[in-house]
């Protein structure tokens, strides 16, 4: 079953608002912590609270700064050696630094100079380097792999800013509102920042209504300002109600698409990859093969739906050195999923249960969860694993 996460934008969107919602839907502080230290920028301290506005919990994240620490506008270079050169994965650090160079590229457009001359006097800050890695460590740990968000309430008036006093939307949002639906109810004051526009308009699949899922956490991320409404950001996650119904669904729908390749540089297969589950392939893997001239070579398989396979193909002619691809259809026979949260004596556990005509085939638990939580308690990972197993098979 895919994962999803929906954000609820009804007060809008910031960087803060992101990472406060992840952390109160579960998302671990200290893996938190551990993540961000990996950036090696210091000076700072993360301070999470809880919170409420009219009513409704919430968890507010401030970026207190080291008043020891000098602080530097940073270009968009800057930020580019910091996440290079940090010891996060690859597929934190790419999405991390789509967002950043969104954000640089719409203030570049807006203020008509080079991108390498933007320097950004918000955005280089360390507390937007901050919002925007956790919140891409915190989609990643809550193992979210589909995100989409409603229209986006944007307010109206004015806010000021480095380049002095702005409409809201500020030009730079607006840049990055573009062929996003938004919406204003004339509550006065920035409701989406910058970097909020950034983040959910680079990770998001499609804006509007609550897309077909089973809802299992919920978390708000608390904005600095009381307004008239609740101001929280909203993200419920859960499992794609679309995957969970039968075994026989979308019969026919489905084909395989793969090449054969020898002559692409192998660091370029991650990025492909990553590419194609983003556009919404259902599978994606690589084959070691020998080709002609007994030369090594590698087959790229995807197996995707006939309504997105031209988008599909483009990708794989744009992004590899193949000349050629063969697509064939195909029907997948599948096991229902279910998705079970276990308690152990570690914490909560979610645990994917598969059953074939009623029988029992496969117990997986969640990846991030089983690490999380082996980080948290300083235990092998296996230990959780076997825990998580024993757990759901007693019940």
């Amino acid at each position: 079953m895919k994962r999803i996460g929906y954000f609820d934008c009804q007060s809008g969107i910031s960087g803060d608002m992101v990472l406060g919602a992840l952390l109160d839907a579960g998302f671990d502080i200290t893996e938190l912590n551990e993540g961000l230290s990996r950036l090696r920028i210091g000076g700072f301290d993360l301070k999470a609270e809880r919170v409420t506005r009219h009513g409704i919990s919430g968890t507010s994240v401030e970026v207190v700064l080291d008043p020891a620490t000098p602080q530097e506008f940073r270009h968009l270079s800057d930020m580019e050696a910091i996440l290079r050169e940090s010891d996060l994965n690859e597929g934190i650090k790419e999405k991390s630094l789509k967002i950043l160079q969104r954000l640089a590229y719409a203030e570049a457009k807006v203020h008509g100079i080079p991108v390498e001359h933007v320097h950004f006097h918000e955005i280089g800050a360390v507390d937007t380097i901050v919002d925007v890695v956790g919140s891409v460590l915190g989609i990643n740990a809550m193992g979210i792999e589909e995100i989409y968000a409603s229209k986006l309430h944007v307010g109206t008036g004015t806010v000021k800013c480095a380049h002095g006093v702005l409409p809201v939307p500020a030009p730079a949002t607006l840049e990055l509102l573009k062929g996003v639906p938004i919406y204003s109810t004339g509550i006065q004051g920035e409701l989406v920042t910058p970097t909020g526009a950034a983040i959910i308009t680079t990770l998001a699949r499609a804006f509007g209504e609550f897309p077909p899922m089973t809802v299992e956490r919920t978390g708000y991320g608390a904005g600095k300002r009381e307004l008239e409404i609740p101001n929280l950001l909203r993200v419920c996650i859960g499992g794609s109600a679309q995957e969970s119904v039968d075994r026989n669904e979308s019969p026919g729908n489905e084909v395989v698409v793969e090449c054969n390749i020898d002559d692409m540089n192998p660091e370029i297969y991650g990025h492909v990859m990553d590419l194609l589950f983003e556009k919404g392939a259902l599978d994606v893997f690589l084959t070691p093969v020998i080709m002609k001239k007994q030369r090594p070579g590698t087959i790229l398989t995807v197996i995707t739906q006939n309504e997105i396979l031209d988008e599909i193909i483009k990708i794989v002619f744009m992004e590899t050195t193949t000349l050629g691809v063969r697509i064939h259809q195909v029907k997948r026979e599948k096991a229902n999923r279910e998705l079970i949260s276990v308690k152990t004596r570690f914490g909560e556990v979610r645990v994917k249960v598969a059953r074939f005509k009623d029988m029992v085939t496969n117990i997986a638990p969640e990846y991030e969860d089983c690490r999380r939580l082996a980080k948290t308690h300083g235990v092998p990972l296996k230990v959780i694993y076997d825990e998580a197993r024993r757990h759901i098979s007693a019940e």
